[in-house]
């Protein structure tokens, strides 16, 4: 894990590593999140009985009931809708401020033959919603037109000079996706063109409230009562392509152009990290499960390039680390136009070409990323103050301007703190910043926004340009405003359990039950359990002088494993806790037949005494990504008790293929 630095905002030492990629562990303070027991049982009694979640879910209810609660998830209909998302859970896109008058003038272009241009973003949202726009249009027998800004050539958001040449082109209808909330000139100027400006947006609009378009979609808007607020940018353009191709397409292809258009906005999604519930979790869940059945051969393409198997829908994960930073390099590196014609080309050679492309400029962006954290740290090791601010700002010259948000993202992950990366080009200086769960970055912006020629952004990111000049000012203000609204203890790293669960635990019905949660992702993390006392069966092996295996096992007696679901209360015991009791142990005594009667009756499965003692002995591998410094601080013998914390996977390898963890932390006891 990273975290802060010696000296920093809390006084306790810390281990260190490097920002380009030498891992340190920083010991983690281990909470249990809190849980209506009393809920969770009775979410529990309605997954065994309830005929829709039969199977793996019946065997693990007790386990997977709570995750729910922890999720606002209490009754069986709601539970319903989360384990199986479906179409039919989207909302109505009228419920959407301005969607209606968007649409109307979208169809009255289409009926009139006009040619219509899409001024979209050029990250992986924008360029995704570029996409969805362009071929709903298409399919409703329109031409559209769209143009991508050059990051460093033209930077965030609309110019004036965009809407004017296309204007002067003949163009009367433009469409912003995923920007142009706050692009008061740019609108001012296309009504002065006669060019009726639609914006679509995801971004918090400003105090000032929002231009004056034709049509403003965004459910952040005030007064629009959307329910799906956190909604990215292409979802906001999704929902525009799914009421348009509703008023203009029969209602037989509905469904199938629905189910086509979630690839590309599961991408968007997961890329630009929204949270993965509600109307976020229906796209990202359908467009998962679409993935592996592709048939754009952009998207063939870049599945594999990014070695994705089709053999089963790809993972949150995937998407995040695989697919959206090859999508995200062209913007970055290059020109994101690449992006829109890889998902338009039809040739399958043509497409492979822009696909190996987009993977060289992930390649060339990664060597830039790890020149310019070289960089920071050499800073970080001159300039004390750095290291003691409650909001980082760093700033170089020449840095690329392409690569210091995810250079943000990084300096985040290892301090813990708000970080904003600044670029300096002659008197002109470009920013890109990052922030943790304790602190709205976007405000913190907003108090300094005399200092800026433009920003934008929400809670956790932002962009801003700006006078170099004001660089140094900008630091000692938000590092101001900071410590009125952080506190040491913001800075602690912290994980999160969702219980303890022991290995005897940990089965294949355990497993598949747990996959109905996923997509894992913001507001949806992948449910992470803590055991106790394990052992660890063989000498640690150490993976590419980086990563550690560990083989483990439970090690705690038969009458250890059971008395972790013992309820204190024998006159009300849990149905879980009673049919988890063999008949062979003591405390099955107190246990009356209409008690055992009772929760047989409620559904739950009975493990037999010899499965239990099976699961026992059943060895693990555990793998812990970057914690092999710490065996050379600390070694690991065979036959070794360890708590660790973990999240449970499955290994897919057709010959060394099984259930598997994946470490968290551990720690040895007593130390």
């Amino acid at each position: 894990m990273w975290g802060r630095p010696l000296g920093g905002p809390a006084s306790e030492a810390r281990l260190l590593h490097s920002l380009s990629g030498v891992h340190c562990y920083i010991p983690m303070q281990w909470i249990q999140k809190p849980t209506d027991q009393s809920l969770a049982d009775a979410l529990a009694a309605s997954l065994c009985s309830d005929s829709p979640f039969r199977g793996p879910v019946a065997h693990s209810a007790t386990i997977l009931a709570p995750l729910l609660i922890r999720r606002g998830i209490s009754d069986p209909d709601s539970a319903q809708r989360f384990l199986s998302p479906s179409l039919d859970h989207l909302h109505s896109p009228e419920l959407m401020t301005g969607l209606r008058a968007a649409v109307d003038r979208l169809d009255a272009a289409i009926e009139r033959k006009e040619p219509i241009l899409i001024y979209g973003d050029y990250d992986v949202d924008g360029t995704m919603a570029v996409i969805i726009l362009k071929t709903a249009i298409e399919l409703c027998g329109g031409t559209s037109d769209f143009h991508v800004p050059h990051r460093i050539r033209e930077g965030y958001d609309m110019r004036d000079d965009v809407i004017e040449r296309a204007a002067a082109a003949g163009i009367r209808l433009i469409i912003s996706v995923d920007m142009g909330i706050r692009a008061f000139a740019p609108a001012e100027t296309a009504r002065c063109l006669g060019v009726d400006l639609i914006v679509t947006d995801h971004h918090l609009p400003g105090s000032d409230g929002v231009p004056n378009a034709l049509a403003v979609v965004n459910p952040n808007q005030k007064g629009c009562e959307y329910p799906c607020k956190q909604i990215c940018g292409a979802g906001v353009a999704f929902k525009v392509a799914q009421a348009l191709m509703c008023r203009r397409l029969d209602s037989k292809d509905h469904t199938k152009l629905l189910r086509s258009f979630m690839k590309v906005v599961a991408i968007a999604t997961i890329a630009d990290a929204v949270p993965l519930v509600s109307e976020n979790r229906v796209f990202a869940s359908l467009g998962l499960d679409a993935l592996r059945k592709a048939v754009n051969p952009g998207l063939k393409a870049l599945l594999e390039t990014a070695q994705i198997s089709t053999s089963r829908p790809p993972s949150s994960g995937e998407v995040g680390f695989r697919i959206a930073p090859r999508i995200n390099a062209a913007g970055r590196m290059d020109v994101a136009r690449d992006v829109i014609e890889l998902f338009s080309v039809k040739d399958v050679t043509r497409a492979r070409e822009l696909a190996a492309k987009l993977d060289q400029l992930n390649t060339d962006r990664q060597e830039e990323e790890r020149r310019i954290l070289r960089s920071v740290e050499e800073r970080f090791a001159e300039d004390a103050s750095l290291a003691d601010a409650y909001c980082i700002v760093i700033d170089g010259d020449g840095w690329h301007r392409g690569v210091i948000g995810i250079t943000a993202t990084r300096i985040v992950e290892r301090y813990n703190r708000p970080t904003l990366v600044i670029s300096r080009d002659g008197d002109q200086a470009y920013g890109s910043g990052r922030s943790i769960r304790a602190f709205h970055l976007l405000e913190a912006v907003e108090s300094c926004g005399n200092l800026f020629s433009r920003y934008g952004g929400h809670s956790h990111a932002c962009g801003f340009a700006m006078p170099a000049a004001n660089v140094p000012e900008l630091r000692t203000r938000l590092d101001q405003f900071a410590r009125t609204r952080l506190k040491p203890a913001d800075f602690d790293p912290i994980l999160e359990l969702d219980g303890d669960l022991d290995l005897a635990e940990v089965t294949p019905e355990l497993y598949h039950a747990l996959q109905l949660l996923e997509p894992y992702g913001m507001g949806n993390a992948e449910p992470v359990f803590a055991s106790s006392r394990v052992e660890l069966t063989a000498p640690p092996r150490i993976l590419k002088d980086k990563h550690v295996k560990l083989k483990l096992r439970a090690g705690m007696s038969l009458a250890g494993v059971l008395q972790h679901s013992a309820v204190e209360d024998s006159s009300e015991l849990a149905a879980a806790a009673i049919l988890a009791t063999p008949r062979c142990h003591p405390d099955a005594s107190s246990i009356r037949r209409s008690e055992k009667n009772s929760a047989t009756a409620a559904g739950y499965l009975v493990p037999s005494d010899e499965d239990r003692v099976r699961r026992m002995r059943v060895t693990f591998d555990a793998l812990g990504w970057h914690m092999a410094d710490r065996l050379q601080k600390s070694p690991l013998l065979a036959g070794d008790p360890l708590d660790i914390a973990f999240s449970i996977g499955n290994n897919d390898h057709p010959e060394y293929g099984g259930l598997e963890l994946s470490l968290r932390d551990f720690r040895v006891p007593g130390k």
